[in-house]
């Protein structure tokens, strides 16, 4: 089935603090490649029959490139994200503006801290948030109120993994893959009854971004240096698309967090 996918161009993309462990302010941004990276994301995304939306990039905002921490739009219903780094927040305006222009949202502004599809993953019968780095616990009841689908809430117990994506992977409406080590205690054996057959991401997985990926229910689109996670993959009958996105890895990005899905109400 065909996806619709908010992105925004990288032209401002810099990395400018050390937010999660990942980033590194000392690295010289290429723009030019960041761009020619990222259009091939688009390419590929437009190849496999689905549709790419543009937010307009905003100088000031490096982070931007990032569109899929700017909300969760589920059902026509889009929870705008309140950031918890400052150097962020300004992005949620730029998210909610762009989603009431089109008419076909409700819109609707965290009043806690959550940041999106960074911590709140749609399967398609209920959705996953994290909390422990990034987003409050207490937004998680805000988000199941608004969206009106099953919140159920994950700890992240490792700071390499701030962010839901970058720990769990939806496949398909019943199978995720996540990598164990990202949580707590407790949210290992909800996921493991949850999810008994799901795919178990190794730490080199993980630390190759392998599950900050985006999943059709058939391709996943997938960093290019995840060579083993794709293997598992194929293994299980999905087909792994690699891109190379290794710009944005300065920043502790991969092809989800440039990627915003946008779910209309007749889902």
């Amino acid at each position: 089935m065909s996806r619709h996918y908010l992105m925004c161009a990288p032209v401002h993309f810099d990395v400018t603090e050390k937010s999660n462990p990942w980033m590194r302010p000392d690295h010289v941004v290429d723009r030019e490649r960041a761009l020619s990276q990222w259009h091939t994301l688009v390419e590929v995304y437009e190849r496999l029959g689905h549709r790419v939306s543009l937010l307009d990039p905003v100088p000031g905002l490096p982070d931007m490139v990032f569109t899929a921490n700017g909300a969760v739009v589920v059902g026509g219903r889009a929870f705008v994200a309140r950031f918890r780094s400052a150097t962020r927040r300004p992005e949620s305006a730029a998210h909610q503006r762009w989603l009431e222009s089109t008419g076909g949202y409700d819109v609707a502004m965290s009043e806690g801290i959550g940041e999106g599809e960074g911590d709140f993953l749609f399967t398609g019968r209920h959705v996953l948030a994290g909390t422990g780095f990034r987003t409050d616990h207490a937004t998680h009841l805000e988000a199941q109120e608004f969206l009106g689908y099953p919140v159920i809430s994950l700890r992240l117990a490792d700071e390499c993994f701030y962010h839901l994506d970058t720990a769990l992977l939806p496949l398909d409406a019943d199978t995720i893959a996540y990598y164990p080590g990202a949580f707590s205690a407790g949210s290992r054996r909800l996921l493991e009854r949850l999810y008994p057959d799901a795919l178990l991401a190794t730490a080199e997985d993980a630390g190759h971004f392998g599950l900050n990926a985006i999943s059709d229910g058939h391709h996943v689109v997938l960093p290019s240096d995840s060579t083993r996670f794709a293997d598992h993959l194929r293994d299980r009958g999905y087909e792994p698309i690699p891109v190379d996105l290794s710009e944005f890895r300065a920043s502790g990005g991969g092809p989800k967090c440039c990627t915003l899905e946008l779910r209309p109400a007749a889902e």
